[in-house]
């Protein structure tokens, strides 16, 4: 067989693990391929005398006349399985070289099986289920460390949890009255044993503190703690916290704090009834705020394992319920009458404090800007009412109020400003101090401080509607003053809102509003057939019908605090979320983790990588960096030489930002140059 028909065969396979350089095939996958392709692998199997039962994948290269065979004898038995060998064919040169991993005690691990069987496999939502295990405890987050045993053990156990003999990741939580309560039935159902140590906060306490309640305004229980971990981290922060487990701490006496962290409890309980009762009393304890967690999966579990009541018994003797994200929030809502929010996969908060519940939804809108910064134009207009001696003697007690009334986007109260009576005192009223505001440091940045408060609330308030809440009545103070200054009514607002969020639904408006953005953020690039990209911390930038389509989505994503860009696909109602390695510090940052919203699917698909697989870097970086960001001069300089030299192939049918990483390093040798942080070495 000749190169072109062997490339040829190649490209036409549209199953298996594709990626930009080879397709991975896994060799019961090999009969859906041509019948030419089929019988040149075994022609040269058989003459390299490589037994079928020494291989177990098949790398068919698409830009090289190469294969390669890989042996992962425990592909069906075990979710990660390890490399035990490898045979790389050249086919120009006739070569071959083998690797053997047999006596390595940190061999390459194959993660996500599914990928390479052909897509009517009966195993291939059995194997998807491990895979979506390590995405919803984050174990994808750096995929550059989990390539090998070692790495993979190690991101085990930082995400605070352990392998069984099964390959199944455990939680460490426990409950109440799941540990105090045997199984009737005749297996013992040890539950303790899902307690594990930890060397970092758990998920569910780490969005506490993503979310700004880990401050010390706050009391936390650690309702089923475990070993303590959370708390001794806690602790060292002096957080006013308390933890009860019913072996590790069962005299912890139980008294009800403003948080309770029920992490990945109800899960280990085999009766549902039980469930709900550890739920419910779980709940009595939150005066503000329930966080309730689980663990995610589907029903190719029971395949696996012995089903065991409405979840499966491991042959640790441990019982795991695994739900998908919907039902896990079906639950908790119908148990406990309150609204389920989704924070993350697995993650959800539970107000019992209505305001609270206000105060975390509205803050999430709220535009972030830095008055202090911006407001650098002192007019030199004075009022006849006040000297401008008196003006003068207390211009720092004006700039405060000032910069109070930026923050608010209107007039601050009197329980909103530190120094209202003595601001009263001088000046006879907070009105009559902001007109002095407004000539004194400039009328326009109170105006856009208006503009920007009401669209905030306006996006607040559609996202409102779109999860069904109406809670007017239970709406902080401020929160009330913001609506009734803004729109005088609430009627007014919430009549806005539903029409702004009907709007995300027309394509036309979208793709205006893209274009908006285009020219209000700092940085952004919009492309026809790729939508509209920029900085996630842009997002607040955004026009609003942008805001509340991107909000949408993240109501059934959670937060995105590690996510770098964001992309709004303009025809197809997907959201995609973009994290990198290296973003930040690094010329040419490695994408490490995709998540693509589909909205009119309400449905989420995640992307890492596997062996093999080397994350796609981002080029022209710059392209979505602010003109006064940090390193901007630098990485502008960079992308524009190495535009420069790679233009010609980069324009030949592919975006600068799409090349794959084997493309990237085949053009720099082609071009006899090297990189070295932000510096281009020529050869």
């Amino acid at each position: 067989m000749q190169f072109a028909e062997f490339q040829t065969l190649v490209r036409s396979i549209n199953f298996g693990k594709d990626l930009p350089e080879a397709v991975y095939l896994h060799k019961s996958a090999l009969q859906h391929t041509p019948p030419e392709l089929q019988a040149f692998v075994g022609k040269l199997t058989k003459a390299l005398k490589i037994e079928d039962r020494h291989w177990d994948l098949i790398k068919l290269f698409k830009r090289d006349f190469k294969l390669s065979l890989l042996s992962y004898p425990d592909f069906f038995t075990y979710p990660y399985p390890s490399l035990k060998a490898s045979y790389s064919i050249d086919l120009t040169k006739k070569t071959q070289r083998v690797a053997t991993y047999e006596d390595s005690d940190n061999p390459p691990i194959l993660h996500r099986r599914e990928l390479f069987l052909d897509p009517n496999s009966p195993q291939r939502d059995e194997f998807a289920s491990y895979t979506h295990e390590g995405e919803v405890i984050g174990l994808y987050d750096n995929t550059r460390v989990i390539g090998t045993k070692l790495g993979w053990l190690r991101a085990i156990r930082k995400s605070g949890h352990i392998l069984d003999a099964e390959g199944r990741l455990l939680p460490l939580s426990l409950t109440k009255s799941s540990l105090s309560r045997d199984a009737k039935d005749d297996d013992t159902i040890l539950r303790h044993k899902t307690a594990i140590s930890r060397a970092q906060l758990s998920v569910p306490m780490f969005s506490l503190v993503n979310s700004g309640y880990i401050n010390g305004s706050y009391t936390i229980l650690d309702y089923g703690c475990g070993k303590g971990d959370d708390l001794r981290e806690l602790q060292a922060h002096n957080i006013d916290c308390m933890g009860w487990d019913p072996v590790f701490r069962p005299d912890t006496e139980l008294t009800p704090c403003d948080i309770v962290n029920l992490g990945y409890v109800i899960n280990v309980i085999d009766d549902i009834d039980e469930r709900r009762e550890t739920l419910k009393l779980a709940l009595k304890l939150a005066e503000k705020l329930l966080v309730v967690s689980a663990m995610l999966g589907n029903e190719s579990v029971f395949q696996r394992y012995t089903p065991y009541k409405d979840g499966v018994l491991t042959k640790a003797k441990t019982f795991q319920k695994y739900y998908y994200q919907s039902e896990l929030k079906e639950f908790i809502e119908r148990t406990l009458n309150r609204e389920a929010i989704a924070v993350g996969a697995g993650l959800f908060y539970v107000f019992t404090d209505k305001a609270e519940e206000q105060k975390y939804l509205s803050e999430k809108q709220r535009t972030k800007i830095n008055w202090r910064q911006i407001t650098s134009r002192p007019r030199q207009e004075s009022t006849a009412k006040i000297s401008k001696s008196k003006i003068e003697e207390n211009k720092d007690l004006l700039r405060d109020f000032w910069y109070a009334c930026l923050d608010l986007g209107r007039p601050a109260t009197n329980d909103e400003f530190d120094h209202s009576d003595q601001l009263r005192h001088l000046f006879g009223s907070h009105q009559a101090a902001l007109g002095i505001c407004e000539e004194e440091f400039d009328q326009t940045d109170f105006t856009e401080s208006q503009s920007i408060r009401k669209g905030d609330l306006l996006v607040y308030l559609a996202l409102d509607h779109f999860g069904k809440r109406d809670t007017y009545s239970r709406m902080p103070d401020r929160l009330r003053r913001d609506i009734k200054y803004h729109f005088q009514r609430y009627q007014n607002a919430r009549a806005q809102a539903r029409e702004l969020l009907f709007a995300v639904s027309n394509v036309e408006m979208i793709s205006k509003a893209c274009v908006e953005a285009l020219e209000l953020l700092p940085a952004a690039y919009l492309s026809e057939a790729h939508g509209l990209t920029f900085q996630t911390r842009f997002l607040n930038l955004c026009p609003s019908i942008l805001r509340v389509y991107i909000g949408c989505a993240l109501q059934l994503y959670g937060e995105i605090d590690n996510v770098n860009l964001i992309k709004v696909h303009i025809q197809s109602g997907k959201v995609t979320l973009m994290a990198y390695d290296g973003f930040e510090s690094e010329a040419i940052p490695r994408l490490k983790e995709r998540i693509k919203i589909k909205m009119r699917e309400q449905d989420i698909d995640f992307f890492d990588y596997v062996y093999e697989y080397r994350p796609q870097p981002l080029l022209m970086k710059s392209k979505f960096m602010a003109a006064d960001e940090a390193g901007y001069a630098i990485q502008a300089a960079f992308d524009e030489e190495l535009h420069q030299i790679l233009r010609e192939d980069l324009d030949q049918g592919q975006d600068d930002e799409h090349v794959s990483a084997e493309r990237l390093d085949f053009l720099l040798r082609d071009h006899k140059i090297k990189l070295k942080g932000h510096s281009i070495i020529r050869d």
